[in-house]
This record gives structure tokens, sequence and C-alpha cells, in this order.
């Protein structure tokens, strides 16, 4: 499968209950793409360590087109609401949280892995999908994770 050039995308929704990233543009969606999530996915993310992929607003506001995994973009996780309720815990509230492809030399593996949740928290789709989502996602783009 080769990625093909999609419309540039005005948003991001997760729906992490439906396993589904989509890219919205004129508040529609046009685009969707299959997730692997955290390895525990139910429920905001609470602090470091959780396996939980967050839920809220946020910003994909860098990329990395060097990571470990291909491609990445960064959620802007933790926002200051995010910090006050894991310092009243007295935890971290973690950090790092991206959108990734799969981690290298895996891609071949794609379709499968993304059939379980495996990530420590953050958003994993096919190489394919990620080309896709990196070609039509620029930096400052808003990203909402729904349950």
């Amino acid at each position: 499968m080769l990625a093909e050039n999609v419309p540039p995308a005005e948003a991001v929704l997760v729906i992490k209950g439906e396993r589904k990233l989509y890219l919205l543009r004129d508040g529609e969606r046009y685009r969707a793409y299959p997730v692997a999530l955290g390895g525990d996915p139910v429920g905001h993310k609470q602090e470091e360590g959780d396996q939980r992929t967050p839920e809220g607003d946020y910003v994909l506001d860098w990329r990395n087109p060097r990571s470990a995994f291909h491609l990445s973009l960064h959620v802007s996780y933790p926002n200051e609401d995010d910090r006050s309720r894991a310092e009243a815990r007295g935890a971290s509230p973690g950090g790092m949280i991206m959108v990734h492809g799969q981690r290298n030399g895996l891609g071949w593996l794609g379709n499968l892995l993304q059939r379980w949740d495996w990530t420590d928290g953050c958003i994993a789709v096919t190489n394919v999908a990620m080309e896709e989502i990196w070609r039509a996602v620029p930096d400052g783009t808003p990203i909402r994770i729904e349950p």
C-alpha cells in the first residue's frame, strides 16, 4: 500500500472507544484510520506510567521525523489542568504523548499490531496512515481525544 495525498486537515478527532482517528475539514470527517492506544485505555491519563491515552482538547504542536517510531506528531499533553490534577495526587502527569506509526523496523507488522492496544499512552497507526496524517496535519492543528 502507498500513502495517498489527502487534503489538509483543520482538526483531528480520536474516539478511543471506536479505536479511530479522523481527519476533519469544514467540521466534517473526511478520512478515518484505525488506532492502537495505551495498554490501559479506559479513562483519562492520570499520571506517568498508567498506560492511558489522555482525553480532552490538545494541539499537535511539533513533529519528529527521526522518531523511534515511523514519524511522530506531539500531543500537547499535559495541559495546566492535567498538571494540577497529578500534582494534587503527588504524581507526575507524564508526557511525550505522540501520534505515531509503527516501531522502526516493524512496519511490516502494522495491520497485525493494530489489533490490540500496545503503546504506553500514545496513539499508533500504520506507517502508511502516518505518512498521510503527517502530510495532512500541520503543526498547531487541534486534536480532540474522546472516550
